[in-house]
């Protein structure tokens, strides 16, 4: 009998066919010491909860929510249902490539302190194709360079680095399940409540390891959670709230530049900035003035 060495949580409520390829890809990894469990939350289409309930693989765990939670509350259930050591919250649009598991777990063995684990990643389109649209250039420009080999990452220069712009890709990490069930994920940010919870992690003397090799998908498209949010204002504004609440925390810390990284918020005021101007294309003048101000804020 296999023991499992790691849970995969797939928290889903929508897209059935995305749902197939994201299921296809972990069934599909190099090693099978895992136990894929997928949360249905109470989707609208039964079709993909049919499909799932459809599979026979000992591996696949099926867990219907009694009602829906919405997304923080269905993290938190995730969290609620892992018993490995460690685990990965998976997108239900992503992609795992067969040797992700083989990967991280060989770095999270390696670094067995270490809270999480953010291997290398490419970015996908709405078909499968591999793009690199601003946002994600970005984030290949701030991140922390690697040179070849895995680096651990801890303290202020942590907190700093995710405060100046979030270059971790949240369904892609390795998660050390004694840590994140302690902190859980913070409801009142279900916007950003992955950055909140690795800022957490931080402050309490956490580390992650960072690796370049590219294990993971990761698919952007016009339709999801950081897409809508972002042209409607509702992601800035609640990353205002957030950078509020860990600037106090970082001065109670000592931790001076990551304060004046939450104090100046660059990258919240730039993805603003950039959503303001496509709004000013499209002639939406009442979402250009709201998103144009919080360039000031």
């Amino acid at each position: 009998m296999t023991t499992t060495t790691v849970d995969v949580m797939l928290p889903f409520y929508g897209d059935a066919a995305r749902l197939q390829i994201a299921v296809a890809s972990v069934l599909a990894q190099d090693r099978d010491d895992f136990r894929l469990v997928c949360v249905d939350d109470r989707a609208p289409d039964p079709e993909a909860g049919d499909w799932v309930r459809s599979l026979r693989d000992p591996r696949l765990h099926y867990v219907s929510n009694p009602h829906n939670l919405g997304l923080a509350a269905n993290f938190n259930r995730c969290v609620d249902l892992v018993t490995a050591e460690r685990f990965v919250m998976m997108g239900a649009d992503d992609v795992m490539l067969p040797d992700y598991l083989d990967t991280v777990l060989k770095l999270a063995d390696a670094a067995p302190r270490a809270a999480m684990i953010q291997p290398g990643v490419n970015v996908i389109d709405e078909v499968g194709d591999e793009y690199l649209p601003l946002a994600d250039r970005v984030k290949a420009m701030v991140r922390p360079r690697v040179r070849g080999t895995a680096r651990e990452l801890s303290g202020e220069f942590l907190a700093r680095s995710l405060t100046r712009a979030d270059w971790a890709y949240f369904p892609s990490l390795l998660w050390r399940s004694d840590v994140v069930k302690h902190h859980r994920f913070n409801e009142r940010y279900p916007i950003a409540l992955d950055l909140a919870l690795m800022l957490d992690i931080a402050l309490s003397g956490g580390s992650m390891v960072v690796d370049d090799h590219v294990v993971f998908q990761y698919r952007r498209h016009r339709s999801s959670e950081s897409a809508t949010t972002a042209s409607d204002g509702s992601r800035f504004s609640q990353e205002l709230e957030l950078f509020a609440d860990y600037r106090k925390r970082f001065a109670e810390a000592g931790w001076r530049a990551a304060h004046w990284e939450a104090r100046a918020h660059i990258m919240t005021r730039l993805n603003a900035g950039a959503e303001a101007l496509g709004a000013l294309r499209s002639g939406r003048l009442d979402r250009f003035a709201r998103l144009a101000s919080f360039l000031v804020r």
